[in-house]
C-alpha cells in the first residue's frame, strides 16, 4: 500500500493535471484508504480533519473538487459548505448519513454538487467525483456550432471560462448551476424535464430526483435576480425565457 502511494505522488510530479481532491472528515482511518484508492484512479486525494485546517488548505492551494463530511468538530458539514461557497465555487461532494434525506436536502440547498450516502462503497465516491469533473470540463465540447458564448439581455454566458455575467456583473455559480443554466441558453424558449435535466446533472438518488433538480432552480434564479429568467411550466418542465442579443 504505502509503495503504491509512494508510486502515486511521484506520478504527480511528472503529471501535475491529475485531478486534485481535498477530503474534510474526521475519521483519520478513512483517509489513508481512500488516497490509495484515488490514485488507483488517477487523482490525488489530501486530507484535513478538521475544517479549519480544511478552509486553510483550500484557500492556500488549488483543488478540483472537496469532500465533505456532515458530521465534523467546530462546525458540521453545512456550515463548512457555507463557508467554502462564500469565496469558492469549486465542486462539493457532501458525505451524509444514510437514511437522512433531510441532511441531502439540506447540502443541496447550501450549493453542494452531490452527496454520497455513507456506508459507501470507495468506487462509488471516486464515481461521483469523476462525474463532477467530467462535466465541469463539458459544457465547451457540447456547445452548439462551435460558439462558446450565449449573450441575452442583461446576462452573458461565457461557456469557455464558465462565467456568467447579469447586467455586466459577475455572479458566483457552482458547477451544477452553470451546468444546468448552459443546458437551458443553448435553446432558449425550449422547455427541459425534470427528466432532461437529469441527464445533465445525474449523480442524485431516485428519491431526491424531483427535488434536487427544483432545489438547484431556486439556487439559480436567486444568484440570477432580479432577472427573471427561467420560467417554470407546470407539469412540463424549466425554460429559459429572455431575449437573445447579438455577441458584442
Amino acid at each position: 500500500m504505502v509503495s503504491e502511494v509512494i508510486r502515486h505522488f511521484l506520478v504527480r510530479r511528472h503529471n501535475p493535471a491529475m485531478p486534485r481532491i481535498l477530503l474534510i472528515d474526521d475519521d483519520e482511518h478513512l483517509a489513508a484508504p481512500l488516497t490509495t484508492y484515488f490514485a488507483r484512479f488517477g487523482c490525488t486525494l489530501e486530507s484535513a480533519v478538521r475544517p479549519s485546517e480544511g478552509l486553510a488548505r483550500l484557500r492556500a492551494g488549488t483543488y478540483d473538487a472537496a469532500i465533505l463530511d456532515v458530521m465534523l468538530p467546530e462546525m458540521d458539514g453545512f456550515a463548512l459548505c457555507r463557508e467554502i461557497r462564500k469565496e469558492s465555487d469549486i465542486p462539493i461532494v457532501m458525505l451524509t448519513a444514510r437514511g437522512e434525506v433531510m441532511d441531502r436536502v439540506v447540502g443541496l440547498e447550501l450549493g453542494a454538487d452531490d452527496y454520497v450516502p455513507k456506508p459507501f462503497e470507495p468506487r462509488e465516491l471516486v464515481a461521483r467525483v469523476q462525474t463532477i469533473l467530467r462535466r465541469q470540463r463539458s459544457v465547451p465540447q457540447a456547445a452548439a456550432n462551435g460558439t462558446q458564448y450565449r449573450v441575452f439581455d442583461g446576462l452573458s454566458i461565457d461557456l469557455d471560462r464558465r462565467q456568467v455575467l447579469r447586467h455586466g456583473e459577475r455572479v458566483e455559480l457552482t458547477g451544477t448551476e452553470f451546468e444546468l443554466l448552459a443546458l437551458l441558453a443553448a435553446e432558449p424558449g425550449k422547455v427541459f424535464s425534470r427528466d432532461d435535466i437529469l441527464n445533465r446533472l445525474r449523480g442524485h438518488e431516485a428519491e431526491l430526483y424531483t427535488r434536487a433538480v427544483d432545489i438547484v432552480v431556486s439556487r439559480l434564479r436567486k444568484k440570477l435576480e432580479p432577472l427573471d429568467c427561467i420560467k417554470t411550466l407546470r407539469n412540463a418542465g424549466y425554460a429559459l425565457a429572455v431575449a437573445r442579443s447579438e455577441p458584442a
